[in-house]
């Protein structure tokens, strides 16, 4: 295994963290709300930053990705690369990868997804789609969204479709999300009916919110050590305490496996290897060590974590969303556990021989059409 970036891979994380640290202020953020803010995203457009991820590939994403959890500046990247750059270039006809990724790379069209499932959705024979999404993050921000139906089927619907409504829903992480209804509303196939496409779909996003979560857990720890090393008490700084020193370096140790966890999905995934085993287990890592380590983080700020217009809260709501997102822990286990007691020659296997190479193949396709 080789978790170094490549050139074009590290000049992406590069660029990535200087566009976040200059346009996703405390300011800037405060001034967004619960919704994105239109002019960084943008800029990460105008940049080359969206369209990038199709040569990057899934080890690149996770890396800006983590660049963005640092600051949790709030665009739509992990959604529209997730739910649409990364599944159009793997699974759409040449006819869809021509008319869409132009549009998704340049911010013309954005993408998210109803992952995992929340809720019942039923394809009609015609391809017409009933059902209700509790909640989608960054729905609001949408044109389009990538919905698996109750045979894991996946479906490109238009949220300006007729039959389709978006309601809004305020989630704990300032997300754009909303409730996504579907009353016979058109919708266009991805994958081709292929049984796999969702499970790679969704190895791979569980992989890039892990990312994700690794950056907002490095952030909160950044800002933790900050303070601690600058506030004093008694005429000693904090972070001479070993309770505290001995709190960040848990709170380290955590981030580092939500990385390197992380960084294994991912590389393993972009060389075609099986991985759906290695998704679920980062996505465990974000999820049950995310969330001890935006607690420390608040928790070393002392009184200061408890004010909710703190840069640190921040980290906080975003590292419970993922932990919400991706699924707590002993769900996690427990479908891990499911996976791996499953025979290795089980067509039903995730990751059975030639499944997990699906992403790889059909981003190669898509590079020829």
């Amino acid at each position: 295994m080789d978790f170094r970036p490549g050139e074009e891979q590290a000049a992406a994380a590069a660029l990535a963290a200087r566009v976040f640290r200059d346009l996703s202020t405390p300011e800037r953020l405060a001034a967004a709300g619960s919704g994105s803010d239109a002019e960084l995203w943008k800029a990460l457009c105008d940049c080359g930053l969206v369209a990038a991820v199709e040569d990057t590939g899934l080890l690149g994403l996770v890396l800006v990705l983590e660049e963005q959890g640092r600051t949790t500046a709030q665009v739509p990247y992990a959604a529209t690369c997730a739910y649409g750059i990364l599944p159009v270039a793997a699974h759409g006809s040449p006819e869809q990868r021509r008319r869409l990724l132009p549009a998704l790379g340049t911010g013309e069209a954005v993408a998210t997804g109803a992952f995992p499932e929340r809720g019942r959705v039923s394809a009609a024979p015609d391809g017409r789609l009933t059902g209700t999404v509790p909640w989608v993050p960054w729905l609001r921000d949408a044109t389009h969204v990538l919905v698996p139906d109750a045979d894991r089927d996946l479906w490109l619907v238009r949220t300006d479709a007729p039959g389709v409504a978006a309601e809004p829903v305020e989630t704990t992480a300032p997300w754009s999300a909303g409730r996504l209804t579907l009353s016979g509303a058109g919708a266009e196939r991805l994958g081709g009916g292929r049984p796999d496409a969702y499970a790679s779909v969704l190895a791979a996003a569980r992989t890039a919110f892990a990312g994700l979560q690794a950056g907002v857990c490095a952030g909160s720890l950044a800002r933790a050590v900050e303070h601690t090393s600058t506030r004093e008490q008694f005429g000693r700084p904090l972070a001479a305490k070993q309770g505290v020193l001995l709190r960040a370096a848990d709170a380290h140790m955590d981030t580092e496996a939500i990385r390197v966890t992380a960084y294994e999905a991912a590389w393993r995934i972009d060389e075609g290897l099986p991985a759906d085993g290695h998704a679920l287990t980062a996505a465990w890592w974000a999820s049950e060590a995310g969330k001890r380590v935006v607690h420390a983080g608040q928790h070393l700020h002392g009184g200061a974590g408890a004010d909710l217009e703190h840069p640190v809260h921040r980290h906080f709501l975003w590292g419970r969303q993922l932990d919400a997102y991706l699924g707590c822990g002993s769900e996690l286990l427990a479908e891990l556990g499911a996976h791996l007691a499953r025979p290795e020659d089980d067509p039903d296997r995730a990751d059975a021989p030639g499944c997990a190479r699906t992403f790889r193949a059909g981003a190669a396709e898509g590079g020829r059409a």
